[in-house]
């Protein structure tokens, strides 16, 4: 079975350090770069691209709210058009430098607080992937079942692929516990390696409150900022591939 595993990552910034995306590049298969608002600068995104080049990994935007103060994890007072115009910004920007290193921006996640109004806000959702869609409609969307945003993505044409977050607690719903809550971000390598395995194996996952919940997908992601982050990528590639999986980059599943 092929599978990608992906990333968010390019999130320092100037002196600011996160995570060890050039370790993690060599682990995982797409990468979801920031673009320079709730993370990211010129050169942090230009040297991700470079790294993501090398190692075969494919490149995607990870627009989001302009908060670097909360790592775009807040919901800003902002409306549809100005969101519309800030999401092509970012995704222009990257493009811009994936272009000239010879690469091109294969998919688009959103991050964080915008991600998560957009997996319910359908009005929304339709006005900012309808954007991405005008600017590029090859670009494939990594996403949550059942949500507004696969739902959007469908409705323009656009290619998805259903994504687990190996690294994150799910509700009953389907969606993920917010951040804060006991147990909501998963730590242990085993453990994670071991909820990738039960997807793939029976399409289940267990949630937060030790419901089966039928899933499906093709994107395992792990964030580069949670702690262990490395690890928790090899285990998962380990498992995987003892197990049968072939990892390949997201534009390989569509």
């Amino acid at each position: 079975m092929k599978i990608d595993i992906n990333s968010d990552m390019g999130e320092a910034f100037g002196p600011y350090r996160m995570g060890d995306d050039d370790t993690l590049l060599t682990l995982v298969s797409s990468a979801n770069i920031a673009c320079g608002f709730h993370a990211g600068d010129p050169d942090v995104m230009a040297h991700t691209v470079a790294t993501a080049i090398k190692n075969g990994v494919d490149i995607g935007a990870h627009p989001g709210f302009d908060d670097k103060r909360h790592f775009g994890r807040r919901r800003l007072p902002t409306d549809a058009k100005s969101l519309k115009s800030e999401t092509l910004y970012q995704l222009g920007a990257l493009d811009a430098i994936a272009r000239e290193q010879g690469a091109r921006v294969s998919h688009l996640s959103f991050h964080g607080a915008l991600g998560n109004i957009l997996y319910k806000d359908r009005e929304l959702a339709d006005v900012l992937v309808g954007a991405v869609a005008a600017f590029n409609r090859d670009i494939i969307f990594p996403v949550t079942p059942n949500t507004a945003t696969e739902a959007a993505a469908i409705k323009h044409g656009l290619r998805t692929v259903r994504k687990f977050f190996a690294d994150r607690a799910y509700d009953s719903n389907g969606l993920l516990v917010p951040r804060g809550t006991p147990g909501s971000i998963i730590h242990d390598h085993d453990v994670a390696a071991k909820r990738v395995l039960q997807l793939l194996d029976s399409g289940t996952v267990t949630t937060i409150d030790g419901e089966t919940l039928r899933m499906q997908a093709q994107v395992v992601m792990v964030h580069s900022e949670t702690p262990g982050a490395v690890e928790l990528a090899r285990a998962i590639r380990n498992a995987l591939e003892t197990n049968g999986g072939e990892i390949v980059p997201m534009s390989k599943l569509v």
